[in-house]
Formats: structure tokens, sequence, C-alpha cells
């Protein structure tokens, strides 16, 4: 397809609903965490995350951290944690996160990450203290991760009682919603090409149709024209000899009858009365009844004597 024929589909309302559930399709994968790495997804979905080879009971730690606005991630040891947080700024948005890895000293390297509204514009300062404040305590329980998930429950208790971060339930949108999205208005534009496409295909099906069955009526129509005219050139032929016939010989009463049928016949062809199929019966049975009588009015063939 040329893309100028391409654009022409666009600018049509169906290319443009194509368009715009296109974008609606990216935006609802996009926005479920298609492209999610383990990290992202924990952060859309949950409140805590563990690397392989960290033990934590994860199901247990949630339970812990309930719906407070907080997430927790326990990383690989010499993971980069400063790229993990920009990894959660969409997936964990409205939450301070704090993010966490074990080093050879057996403390935590930590990486406060807060995504509390205005965290890097009006509420910059309440952010970094919240950041400082949410990692305290936690290294003496470097060997029990649970242990540490709850001494981090307690400093953010305490943040929210000094008004530093809000005291507001964290609200998970789930991602079953957002794929349910997209693969209906795939659903949509493949529902809706496919629409296009068989009434397309049944209207050029009834197109054809028509066609055909005009040209079939033209040419039934060019048929009966051509016997007529072959009709008219009988009734003339026969008038020369009839005209003048007594009415009561057998051949002029023949001859009349035909006359007045093919009057009749005339008036019928020029008001199009009846089907072009009756009427080319009807001239048909005309020719036959003017070459019957031509027929019988021919003297006998006789043999002259030498």
């Amino acid at each position: 397809m040329s893309t100028a024929r391409i654009k022409d589909f666009l600018r049509t309302p169906f290319g443009i609903a194509v368009i715009a559930l296109v974008a609606l399709t990216g935006w609802a994968l996009w926005t479920a965490g298609l492209l999610d790495n383990d990290l992202q997804r924990a952060a859309r979905s949950g409140s805590v995350h563990a690397a392989d080879g960290v033990d934590l009971d994860t199901d247990e730690a949630a339970t812990i951290i309930g719906n407070r606005r907080l997430f927790v991630g326990f990383l690989e040891p010499g993971a980069d944690l400063g790229d993990a947080c920009d990894q959660i700024a969409g997936p964990a948005k409205g939450t301070l996160a704090l993010l966490l890895s074990q080093d050879g000293d057996e403390d935590y390297d930590t990486y406060g990450c807060s995504q509390l509204p205005g965290a890097g514009d009006a509420n910059l300062g309440q952010a970094f203290v919240a950041e400082s404040q949410i990692r305290q305590g936690i290294d003496v329980f470097a060997e029990r991760p649970l242990e540490a998930i709850k001494v981090i429950v307690v400093n953010y208790d305490m943040l929210v009682k000094a008004d530093i971060v809000p005291d507001h339930a964290r609200t998970i949108s789930p991602s079953l919603p957002r794929y349910l999205i997209a693969l209906a208005a795939v659903a949509a534009v493949l529902g809706g090409s496919a629409l296009a496409y068989l009434t397309a295909r049944r209207a050029g099906k009834l197109a054809a149709q028509r066609a055909q069955g005009r040209a079939m009526t033209n040419d039934a129509q060019s048929s009966l024209d051509a016997h007529a005219a072959v009709l008219a050139r009988q009734i003339i032929d026969l008038d020369r000899r009839y005209s003048g016939s007594a009415p009561h010989l057998d051949s002029g009463t023949k001859y009349r009858a035909i006359v007045s049928d093919y009057t009749a016949l005339l008036d019928d062809l020029a008001a199009e009365h009846g089907s072009v199929e009756d009427l080319a019966n009807r001239v048909d049975e005309l020719v036959d009844r003017c070459r019957a009588l031509e027929r019988a009015s021919r003297p006998p063939f006789s043999h002259k004597p030498r």
C-alpha cells in the first residue's frame, strides 16, 4: 500500500478510530507494566521486593507494611541503587521507597527514593528528611530482613506523625484491567477491520451481481429489439399481400388477427408493460405465426415438362 493511500485511510473516521485504539492499547500496555523488570513489577503491584538470594518472606513483609505509602526493595549485593530508583519512578509513584543491598561489611547500602508528590520541587526538604530518617536503625538487622522491615515501618509511622509524609493509604491499581483494556482495543481494531472487509466484500458482490444483472437485461433488451425489427419487416411484407384480401378468406382473417396482436404488442413495448422475457415470447410467437401464414400462402412447387 502506498504512502498516499495510507494517509487517505488514516483521514477516514475508521482510520482515526484505529489510531485512537492503537494509542489506547499502547497506553494500557505501558501503564500495566508489560516491559517491567522484576523490581518495577513489584513496585507497581506491591510494597516489597526481594532479589534472588535474599532470605525474606515477601508475603509476611507485605503484611507488615500494610497499605502504607511505602515500598522497600532488597536488591542483590553491589546493585546500582540510584539506577534502581530511576526505574521505579513510575511504578512506585506516590510512595516513599527505600532500596537496600547488603555490602561486604554485613551492613546495608541504602538509597532513599521518595516518590511522594512534590518530592523534587515544593516538598524537596520534606523528601530529604524522609529519605534520611526512613533508614535509621536497620543496620542492626542486616542478617534479618524481616526485622529490618519492622524498623522501617516504625520510622515511617514516626514520619507520618511529624507530618513529613502524608497519612494516606496507598491505592494499587492492578494490571489486569489495563491488559483487558488493551485486549479490548486490539479486538475492536481487528473486529472493525474484519467487519469493514466483510462489508466491502459484500458490497462488491452486490455491485458485481447488479452489474451482471444489468448486462443480462441489456442483452435481453437488445435481443428483443432485434426480434421486434424482424417482426416489423414480416408485418410489412404480409401487409403488401393481404391488405386488400377479402375479410371472409381464412388467410385474411389470420393476417388481421396478427396485425391486431402486433398493435397491442407495440403498445406494450412502448409502455414497457411486462417483463423483457414475456415481451420476447410474444414477439417470437407472432414471428412464428407470420412465417406460418407466409408458408401457407406460397403456391405448391411443380415440375415443368421437358
